[in-house]
């Protein structure tokens, strides 16, 4: 049996309360063996957690992670104006080289980040699988199906090949990819696309994801046409039955929140794209107190702009209390619950908890910074003060994925010049 412990600091467990312990890992299975003192002497591998805290490696429940190309290309625009005037013809010019360049880039962020599971909707999603397999992390993939702007059989073909791509990659890289079926919103796929592949995404056993409820635009014309809400709407399609997560959730009334707790679907919460799109404060207090569950996701670089759920964390917590009016909403534990179990829950991966017989996906968080002492509680710490650049190292899987802020698993400088060239081609192909 080849182990690994992570030695020297202090565990952050499922309940929240910290103590100090080493964690040994079975790198054969990928679990963690054991938790507590003294457990490094006769580890094959040792990681220095001295100084620093063991955490469950951050889950990012929403994203589009290919989009780090568009970082700062189109900023400070209303989301339809930002979707239709920048976004959508610049994806027009989209290659397959250029997604796998940018899914690269993004899961560089992100292991750097601490983050070792995602959730990525987007294009190409066999090129941005073969980049998860390569950065050793996990991922929920799903192809993301839109049907406006197209004629009926266009549109059954992109489902088609959402469906499909659900049914090839499910259990892909040992494992570490599990898929679902992503159709884009309510607004921007048709009723009949819904009707006929929900029904053959419940038969292929892959759960399903969409945008919902994120702009005061996406509800009304729901409400106009149908006479519901958006996610009684949702339901009547099929939508929302346990393993289905939806991403933002910005604008649900006390009936779509009951409607969530009842049907045990999933929120994740987006809370800095949402504030750079103007595009509202979730109710996020609410939905925790009605008992549904609620993951934090970063969403895509071109609206966030950056792919750290410690960033997260804290804009969930500030914007929290805004939208509650209350300093004691979203507090900094419900925060850094959100951005590992939550999530993991949320989108279904096996990962968020620090415990013995759990897989062995661990972020170690750096202490030593001025802006992290003195060290009277480090649950606000990580909601309220760590950075991305605190994370030493990440472990997904039991293997070692960046050690002392070395990524091992990518090439650092490759990826970031060949993202870099991609995005420029991209950006003049957009614009001639």
């Amino acid at each position: 049996m080849s182990t690994l412990a992570l030695t020297g600091g202090r565990v952050l467990r499922p309940d929240l309360t910290v103590d100090r312990a080493d964690v040994l890992v079975d790198q054969e299975t990928g679990e963690i063996g054991a938790i507590g003192p003294d457990l490094g002497d006769d580890a094959d591998t040792v990681l220095d957690a001295t100084d620093a805290l063991v955490t469950p490696g951050f889950v990012n429940g929403h994203c589009h992670v290919a989009m780090t190309l568009l970082r700062g290309y189109a900023d400070d625009k209303p989301l339809d104006a930002w979707l239709s005037e920048d976004i959508w013809p610049a994806e027009a010019e989209l290659t397959p080289e250029a997604i796998e360049a940018g899914a690269e880039l993004g899961l560089l962020e992100m292991v750097r980040a601490g983050i070792t599971g995602f959730a990525d909707m987007y294009f190409e999603m066999d090129r941005v699988a073969d980049a998860v397999d390569r950065a050793g992390v996990r991922a929920r993939l799903g192809h993301g199906v839109i049907s406006v702007g197209k004629d009926h059989e266009d549109a059954r073909e992109d489902a088609e090949t959402g469906l499909e791509f659900a049914r090839a990659f499910d259990g892909a890289a040992d494992g570490r990819v599990r898929t679902a079926f992503m159709p884009h919103s309510l607004t921007t796929v048709s009723e009949a696309i819904y009707e006929e592949f929900v029904p053959k995404a419940r038969d292929a056993g892959v759960p399903i994801h969409l945008h919902a409820n994120e702009t005061n635009d996406e509800v009304t014309p729901i409400v106009e046409e149908h006479g519901v809400r958006p996610l009684e709407y949702a339901r009547e399609l099929g939508l929302l039955e346990p393993g289905d997560f939806l991403a933002h959730g910005v604008h649900v009334d006390e009936t779509e929140i009951s409607l969530l707790a009842e049907t045990g679907a999933g929120v994740i919460h987006c809370p800095a794209s949402n504030m750079k799109l103007a595009s509202g404060m979730a109710p996020v207090q609410a939905l925790l107190d009605a008992g549904v569950t609620v993951g934090l996701g970063t969403d895509g670089a071109a609206s966030n702009n950056d792919l750290s759920l410690l960033d997260e964390a804290r804009d969930a917590a500030m914007i929290g209390k805004l939208a509650a009016d209350d300093a004691a909403a979203v507090a900094a534990a419900d925060v850094v619950e959100m951005a590992t179990a939550g999530s993991a829950e949320a989108i279904g991966l096996p990962a968020g908890r620090l415990e013995t017989g759990a897989p062995a996906d661990l972020a170690v968080i750096d202490l030593s910074g001025p802006h992290l002492t003195p060290h009277h509680d480090l649950v606000s710490h990580l909601a309220y003060a760590a950075a991305a650049s605190d994370v030493r190292h990440t472990v997904c899987d039991g293997r070692v994925l960046m050690r002392d802020r070395d990524v091992r698993t990518l090439d650092a400088d490759r990826v970031r010049e060949r993202a870099a060239a991609e995005a420029a081609a991209l950006v003049e192909r957009a614009e001639s």
